[in-house]
């Protein structure tokens, strides 16, 4: 009987805390079965320690209850300790924590997500408008690009392409159509630039500079009436071609920590004297500077002679200066990898901007970083992560056809198990990346400015990227490392680094912003407690701060309950808010949000202020954000897409690989945990059966190869959105052979059992005459054979180029331009 009515106390607060009940009502519930047990006649009589403990219990949370009482007793003495724990914030850090919205990453951090919110999210979907400007300019720009002319024989884009993206007003695909703009939404944008990168890198990037973070988005948000109505029309016509300069020599990642400065003065404007800044400054990566005509700078306004108050720093400030001022160095270009997008360093000395150029005015002066968080928060959701999911999506369709063309050993290399493994990868991969793309940017439309999400996209999907075209290189074999015109990787190989670089690097991302951001801004109660701590000490904020602690504590102990419970059921103490196979996942990805919401609050309480400098604890973190977000979009997609069965590899593959990528993130933070006891007691209410998940299975990875190797649904569903090339070039000449080689499959197959032979590109001009000749095909077949392994030679074929073309770079009219590069180093 003790141990009956131990169970019922036990799992009495189990359940009250599961549920999170509020504690209030909690008291209620135990006071009631208090009552229930002490008065009612039972079958067993209540034992006096139970109705005591119970008492207790009721008691206790009912003091808890009383605010003022433990305002006095507890949380008036925490608030004191907390202040002198709390780390030092800069107005930097502040501002990027300030920027942006909380949206889906709130309900991971909270460890109870709420699915049927987020499957209320509309569908993603192009207005009619933007389809049309797909179909239309966009799919006609295509049909000009020339890959390998633009990037090995112009090394720029050729003047026809740039007055084409001028003409359809490519570069205002942001700004409003009140001002002659395009007034795309972000699905729109991100579409555009995507099945441009699918067919030539150089245009993607040129065109989605100015429609990312720069001038026009600054103008739009920040920009005085007469800035916008000077500059708006000016950009979205292409009469300006407009780059933003914000990295400098000492100032890369650490760009807040810029030299640049710019000195309060007066000077001379248009024949008057006229408050201004003197500005010098030495930037470096900016694309687009070469050829551009007004240049967004960022740098640093002091105020030495008090021209506009007692304040000497002023902080970051955002101007337009045109290109031709006196004083602006501009021109020189840097040679990116793999691309040949306009891309240079600008500098300038004492040069004078006039109040006026300041985005913004005067009143805009030091709220530059502000300005730049606010629109990094959604623009970086938007155009890198379309460079990623391109390069999967390509990786995808020319790797699965090239798997199905290529034979060796007499079948086709995508046959062997040892390629269906990257193939799976690619297919899977691209499928989540693609689904994170979606869902995030109808975040964006319906007016969140996730900041976090955008930093996991931009992260994720340039990594995916890397991946995916690794895994294709490996498959092509020597196909892909012989550079030519036949080469549909080399470029987008080549150029991997430079969208893992910028916008912030990989490696500063992962390590630093998404989960030492995400933390304290998506975290239900951490930034309020940190607000209340830092606000002046008043009665307000010791409410605030109360309210905050001990709704954070209740907040754990729910998380530690929620963790233990669903360990030990497997995930089936949660509801799923579908039916059918994909609903196990649901209830897993539950599982691990509220085992990432106890450990994190573990580690935060344990190092305090101390974990800004844990940067590879911070990494695992965010490893672990990553893919519970990645995986909850794959799970709205396969809903948005109506479920199509065909998917389910694609949706196994991609949500199983993410949940071992969970699991063994959070394993890492366990074995380094700070307290190694703590980190041991915690594992055992996390993981109490060891690790429940494995890799997606062999079956399911084959069954993902198979989709990429043949024309179905679910293989257009993932190549969506690219570039499909029916002209005689690399990439047209891969699905003209892919189609043949299916379409022939059937007759190639009779010959190989009729005549004991496979057909290959040395032998099927004697094995199809044999075969006709023996009545085995007919000449209909016969001819769909030719076909199919002529157009797979001209797949398999590799460019050569005679020796003096590939050794003039050595010759005498190179020489001085390499001496002044060296002149200029020195």
């Amino acid at each position: 009987m003790t141990i009956v009515f131990l169970a019922i106390i036990v799992l009495t607060l189990m359940v009250l805390s599961y549920n999170r009940v509020p504690l209030l009502v909690c008291v209620g519930i135990l006071a009631a079965i208090t009552i229930i047990l002490t008065e009612q006649r039972l079958v067993w009589p209540t034992p006096s320690w139970f109705r005591w403990t119970y008492g207790i219990l009721t008691v206790t949370l009912l003091g808890f209850g009383i605010k003022p009482l433990r305002r006095l007793l507890i949380s008036n003495r925490l608030l004191g300790l907390y202040r002198k724990l709390l780390p030092r914030m800069s107005s930097t850090e502040r501002e990027a924590l300030d920027a942006g919205t909380v949206w889906w990453e709130g309900d991971i951090f909270s460890g109870r997500p709420r699915w049927r919110r987020l499957l209320k999210t509309p569908r993603p979907g192009l207005s009619e408008r933007e389809q049309e400007f797909l179909d239309g300019p966009v799919e006609e720009l295509c049909r000009m690009l020339n890959d390998w002319e633009i990037c090995d024989h112009y090394r720029k884009l050729p003047k026809p392409i740039w007055d084409f993206l001028k003409e359809h007003r490519f570069f205002s695909m942001i700004i409003p159509e009140a001002y002659g703009g395009l007034g795309f939404s972000a699905q729109g944008n991100s579409a555009v630039v995507m099945k441009l990168a699918s067919r030539n890198l150089t245009t993607a990037v040129t065109v989605m500079v100015p429609n990312s973070l720069g001038p026009g988005e600054l103008l739009m948000h920040y920009g005085t009436d007469e800035q916008k109505e000077y500059y708006l029309p000016r950009l979205a016509r292409g009469d300006d071609i407009p780059c933003f300069a914000l990295t400098g020599v000492s100032a890369g990642s650490d760009a807040a920590s810029m030299p640049d400065v710019g000195v309060v003065c007066m000077g001379e404007h248009e024949g008057q004297q006229v408050l201004g800044m003197r500005v010098t400054w030495n930037k470096r990566y900016i694309t687009l500077a070469p050829v551009a005509t007004v240049l967004g700078l960022a740098f640093r306004a002091i105020d030495p002679d008090g021209l506009l108050g007692d304040q000497e720093d002023l902080g970051i400030t955002c101007a337009l200066i045109p290109a031709d001022t006196p004083g602006v160095n501009i021109g020189n270009r840097h040679l990116p990898i793999g691309a040949v997008f306009q891309n240079g360093p600008t500098q300038g000395s004492d040069v004078f901007v006039p109040m006026d150029w300041v985005i913004g005015g005067r009143a805009r002066i030091g709220q530059g970083w502000r300005m730049l968080m606010q629109s990094l928060a959604a623009g970086r959701a938007i155009s890198l992560p379309a460079l990623g999911t391109s390069g999967g999506k390509m990786s995808a369709l020319l790797t699965g056809a090239y798997a199905r063309i290529r034979k060796q050993f007499g079948i086709p290399i995508g046959y062997f198990e040892g390629v269906q493994e990257p193939l799976a990868r690619i297919g899977g991969r691209t499928y989540r990346m693609d689904a994170a793309r979606m869902m995030t940017l109808v975040a964006l439309d319906e007016g969140e400015k996730p900041s976090v999400l955008s930093a996991i996209l931009k992260y994720q999907l340039t990594e995916g990227n890397r991946q995916t075209i690794n895994d294709a290189m490996d498959v092509h074999g020597g196909k892909g490392i012989i550079q030519g015109p036949n080469n549909y990787l080399a470029h987008a190989y080549t150029a991997l680094p430079v969208s893992i670089t910028v916008e912030g690097a990989n490696i500063l991302t992962r390590s630093l912003i998404i989960f030492g951001q995400g933390a304290i801004r998506a975290h239900p109660w951490l930034l309020k407690e940190m607000e209340a701590a830092r606000a002046p000490a008043n009665s307000q904020a010791r409410r605030d701060f109360d309210n905050a602690l001990f709704s954070h504590a209740g907040y754990t102990i729910s998380n530690l309950v929620r963790s233990f419970m669903l360990a030990l059921t497997g995930g089936f103490a949660t509801r799923a808010p579908v039916r059918g196979k994909t609903a196990r996942y649901y209830r897993q990805l539950s599982r691990m949000s509220a085992a990432f919401a106890l450990i994190a609050d573990g580690v935060l309480l344990t190092l305090g202020g101390k974990f800004k400098f844990k940067e590879t604890l911070s990494g695992r973190f965010a490893d672990v954000l990553i893919h519970l977000y990645m995986a909850s979009a794959v799970l709205k997609r396969f809903e948005d897409e109506d479920r199509p069965p065909e998917d389910l590899p694609l949706v196994a593959w991609a949500v199983e690989d993410s949940l071992v990528k969970v699991q063994n993130s959070l394993y890492g933070v366990l074995d380094n945990f700070p307290v190694p006891l703590l980190g041991g007691l915690l594992r055992l209410f996390v993981f109490p059966f060891g690790r429940p998940y494995s890799s997606p299975s062999d079956r399911v990875s084959q069954q993902v190869a198979k989709l990429l190797m043949s024309e179905n649904e679910s293989r257009d569903r993932v190549v969506q959105g690219v570039y499909l090339s029916d002209a005689d070039d690399a990439a047209g000449r891969v699905a003209k052979a892919f189609h043949l080689v299916l379409e022939s499959a059937e007759a190639e197959q009779a010959i190989r059992n009729a005549l004991g032979e496979s057909v290959s590109l040395d032998n099927y001009d004697d094995l199809v005459r044999r075969a006709v000749e023996s009545g085995v095909i007919n000449e209909e077949q016969a001819r769909l054979v030719r076909l199919a392994q002529e157009a797979a030679a001209s797949v398999v074929a590799v460019d050569d180029f005679p020796k003096s073309h590939i050794e003039g770079f050595d010759q005498p009219a190179f020489r001085p331009a390499i001496h002044a590069m060296r002149e200029r180093s020195a």
